[in-house]
């Protein structure tokens, strides 16, 4: 029972590291296009990795905050922003546009999937869980596009968005309700929520006005 808590622990670790290294990418990169300097890309790049989270701790009154008990988050960022600085000063509008794409569709099922099965591990009723799984996935993006002067994504007409964290995080209750691996819930959720928004830009899928 032990080595499956640890092992299920660390499985969240894995899935919330590559989340956080997903969304810190696309702060950077979108800091490095509004021309900001290294604390402007360093504070970008931690509200945008953290915010989600953050918000989803303190709704489920869970303390020391995620980044607050692991201290190497909050460094890997700081370091991902100081070897990004002068390795993307000279990256190209468009090429720019196209990271942050993938980087913000595969940061919103990668947190999307951690934030419901965390709500799930304190006993949430499933809807709950999916709504905190949704605001995981999506507030750190929103506080990133407010600081840096754009409508955030969520709030346009525009290809869904997080349509995709919910139904990802579907996936993966569903998956764990009728005892799949966790791995494979996680990463099943991930990839649903993943493919859905990179369809949705690809073939311009919305929700009806």
């Amino acid at each position: 029972m032990a080595l499956s808590y640890i092992g299920m622990n660390t499985m969240l670790q894995t899935v919330e590291v590559s989340g956080i290294v997903a969304f810190a990418s696309s702060g950077i990169i979108e800091a490095r296009r509004k021309r900001m300097d290294v604390v402007g890309v360093f504070t970008v790049a931690f509200i945008t990795a953290f915010g989600g989270g953050t918000l989803r701790d303190l709704l489920l009154d869970r303390r020391p905050l995620f980044w607050v008990a692991h201290q190497q988050y909050p460094i890997l960022v700081f370091v991902m922003a100081l070897i990004a600085v002068p390795l993307l000063r000279h990256l190209r509008h468009a090429m720019a546009e196209k990271a942050i794409i993938f980087a913000d569709a595969l940061g919103l099922g990668l947190f999307s999937v951690t934030g419901a099965s965390l709500a799930l591990e304190v006993g949430m009723p499933l809807f709950v869980c999916a709504m905190m799984g949704v605001i995981t996935g999506i507030f750190g993006g929103v506080l990133r596009d407010v600081i840096c002067n754009e409508i955030p994504l969520v709030f346009r007409r525009s290809q869904l968005y997080a349509t995709c964290s919910f139904l990802g995080c579907w996936v993966y209750l569903l998956l764990n309700r009728v005892q799949v691996a966790e791995i494979v819930a996680l990463l099943s959720g991930t990839l649903i929520a993943f493919v859905l928004r990179m369809m949705a830009l690809r073939f311009d899928w919305k929700l009806p006005a």
